[in-house]
């Protein structure tokens, strides 16, 4: 017993891994984002203001800035440089590659720097075929508009993308939106001689009206139009000779065609260029993959809120034959055993036992179980046996909820028995209610509505719409299913015969209310809802003993769901219960939370740096307004004040983070194989007293008060 109740030491070094991941990951979106002009876009080329100096008026195509000297070269008589900027792209590159070398025909290729990371096998193809590689920098940023920090960023980054891809250095330059050398002009030539000063030979075009004749440099891009307009050009009878940029001013200026030959990269420059590569990548793998999960999470999301609509409808109208009322069903008036187990509970038991007592349903063995508390619980309990006899008191060592329910199974004298928490204020009908269903054969248990008491705070607000909006919704779902996953320890009605035949509870999980419920439905019982009987329970006040409660309601179902798999295999009621509730919690319950921080990163990226955050957010109001309006039905099943939804969308950006960590955590601790005990949640005794303040607890002014 008290090996399973030692608390190993919790895991730590997964927080270290996530804290470190997640920066990693945002730093490769952003990147992602950069590369694409989402992040920081690329700036655009404004109109000239200054014409180009007059050394480089006349200028050729091809040349240098040396301080104000300008060196320039041209193309020979009958030989033309056909150069394509952009790229490389999947579609068009291959058939331009086909076409020259139908031709015999060689070009320079001035590629984007994130190209030619995202196809390095287009660049080794491009050089393997003879073809000449140069610069268009990495974005396609406009330099001369751009921050020197940028600028540099662009020319470098590039530069160790060629080094990464195919192991080469190209000093050939074609700045991102110009053509001919006259529009290198305003903030253009500052850019184009610090390029050269940094060892670029730059690359422009010829003037239009320029012949082939006469020796030619021809810009295009990797399009369709470049393709026709390349096949008419090779088939001029005037052009000689294609040749890359360099073989072409070769003959012409020998010193700037040295200057412009492509170089072997060094090994230092080759693995940060591989490295380049595969961040970008992992960014790119990265928004592909996440585009994918949210495109599934969010129909995953909808589908289930709108399932949860329809299931909850049809709840509504559906299983008279599970009903009290229904011709054939009798009336339940037999004795049932309630279980009370209390561990320092000083401040809620005597609210516990006032409401019980004020039952509807007089027939009652009420028995608490003490176990091993170390505050006035067991006096207190004492006074309310000694004032009616239809409370018992019996006592064990500490040894946890499960042991301590076992225990007062031995005095149970009813064919029902009704477990509740000890910190659970009861409505006067709610064991009546809770107990009728059970009017069926086939009923093993049933799940009654727990509902929160304290919830005049933020924390406690939010607790209340995930109690009526998500589980009391799950609950109408999983009884139309007949797929139930927990009667909750609030509130749960039982054959004493269904639970002997499983054993009672099992001592192997800490949530031995699911435990419990998964083993009835294996041993072929079902099990039900009944939404009218309501109980009052106090909730955690603050975000630790959230976090507590949570983590042990968390990892004792990871428990409950690996002790019970099989049921996934099974037929009958097992099956069906393993097929539709295990499989629903493990997606929406286990893996859905795991993707979820990386999900908000993706989506905090989307909002703040893309080129369409109004598109991200409209799409994340959309689904908040979905959630609101199915939260709001929920309210109306429930019979609650829907003036609670205004805290909704705060829920979502504090208590939704915690409640992801909680599963992280549990299944980081569940797979490491660490021992969790059980953890009690300090109680305040509020629950009474807030369902009194609704209005909605029985008159109990006759009845003991605790002190």
């Amino acid at each position: 017993m008290a090996a399973r109740h030692k608390q190993a030491r919790d895991p730590r070094a997964h927080w270290l891994l996530l804290f470190l991941t997640l920066p990693v990951l945002f730093g490769a979106l952003l990147f992602q984002g950069w590369t694409q002009n989402e992040v920081d876009g690329a700036p655009t080329k404004q109109d000239c203001t200054d014409p180009v100096p007059r050394a480089a008026a006349d200028a050729g195509p091809v040349l240098s800035v040396e301080g104000g000297k300008v060196r320039s070269a041209s193309m020979p008589a009958g030989t033309v440089a056909l150069t394509y900027d952009g790229g490389p792209d999947p579609k068009w590159t291959p058939r331009l590659l086909a076409l020259l070398k139908k031709q015999d025909a060689h070009a320079t290729f001035f590629l984007s720097g994130a190209k030619a990371a995202q196809y390095p096998d287009l660049v080794r193809k491009i050089r393997a075929d003879g073809h000449e590689i140069g610069s268009n920098t990495y974005t396609g940023a406009d330099l001369g508009t751009a921050s020197g920090v940028r600028s540099a960023l662009e020319l470098r980054l590039t530069r160790s993308a060629f080094a990464g891809a195919d192991g080469f250095r190209s000093p050939l330059l074609r700045m991102p939106s110009t053509t001919t050398v006259p529009t290198l002009c305003g903030a253009e030539w500052p850019a184009a001689r610090d390029a050269s000063d940094d060892g670029y030979v730059l690359v422009a075009a010829d003037r239009s009206g320029q012949k082939p004749a006469d020796g030619l440099v021809r810009q295009f891009s990797q399009t369709s139009l470049a393709y026709r307009e390349t096949e008419q050009l090779l088939a001029d009878p005037d052009a000689r000779r294609f040749a890359t940029v360099s073989e072409g001013v070769r003959d012409t200026e020998p010193a700037l065609a040295t200057a412009a030959a492509t170089t072997r990269a060094s090994g230092p420059e080759q693995l940060l260029g591989t490295g380049l590569i595969r961040f970008q990548d992992l960014g790119r793998g990265f928004v592909d993959a996440l585009t994918l999960i949210l495109t599934i999470a969010a129909g995953l999301g909808l589908i289930r809120l709108f399932v949860l609509i329809l299931f909850a409808r049809l709840h509504v109208k559906r299983l008279e034959r599970y009903r009290p009322g229904s011709p054939w069903l009798r009336e339940i008036s037999d004795p049932v055993t309630v279980l009370v187990p209390a561990y320092n509970e000083e401040a809620g038991i005597g609210g516990t036992l006032r409401s019980l007592l004020a039952s509807t349903h007089r027939r009652l063995q009420i028995i608490v179980i003490d176990d091993g508390s170390s505050d006035r619980t067991v006096e207190i309990a004492y006074e309310y046996a000694d004032r009616d006899p239809r409370v018992e008191v019996v006592c064990q060592t500490n040894a946890g909820k499960a042991a301590a329910l076992n225990h007062g199974l031995k005095y149970a004298r009813c064919p029902y028995i009704v477990m509740v928490d000890s910190d659970t204020v009861f409505e006067a009908d709610a064991i009546e209610r809770l107990i009728q269903p059970l009017a069926h054969p086939a009923v093993g248990a049933v799940s009654g509505n727990t509902k929160v008491g304290n919830r005049r705070r933020f924390l406690g607000r939010w607790q209340h719409l995930e109690y009526v909006f998500g589980f009391n919704l799950d609950r109408r779902m999983f009884e139309v299913l007949e797929c139930m996953t927990t009667v909750p320890g609030a509130i749960g009605a039982f054959r004493l015969d269904a639970l002997m035949g499983v054993g009672g509870l099992s001592e192997d999980t800490l949530a031995e209310d699911t435990d419990l419920t998964m083993a009835l439905w294996r041993a072929g019982w079902r099990v039900v809802y009944e939404e009218r009987a309501i109980a009052w329970t106090e909730v955690p006040t603050s975000l630790r003993q959230l976090w507590r409660q949570r983590y042990r309601w968390c990892y004792g179902t990871l428990q409950a769901m690996w002790k019970h798999r099989r049921a996934v295999f099974e037929v009958g009621p097992a099956g069906r219960f393993g097929r539709r509730g295990l499989s629903y919690l493990f997606l929406f319950q286990v893996v859905l939370p795991l993707l979820a921080p990386v999900i908000d990163v993706f989506m905090l990226y989307s909002a703040l740096f893309t080129s369409s955050p109004v598109k991200s957010m409209a799409m994340w109001i959309g689904f908040l307004a979905v959630q609101m309006a199915v939260a709001g039905y929920a309210l109306r099943l429930d019979g609650e004040r829907r003036r609670t939804l205004w805290s909704l969308p705060f829920q979502l950006f504090v208590y939704r983070q915690l409640m992801y960590l909680v599963v992280i955590q549990s299944v980081v601790a569940f797979v490491g194989g660490s021992r969790l005990k059980w953890q009690r949640m300090h109680r305040s005794g509020t629950a009474a007293a807030a369902a009194q303040h609704i209005g909605r607890t029985a008159d109990s002014r006759d009845l003991p008060v605790t002190r």
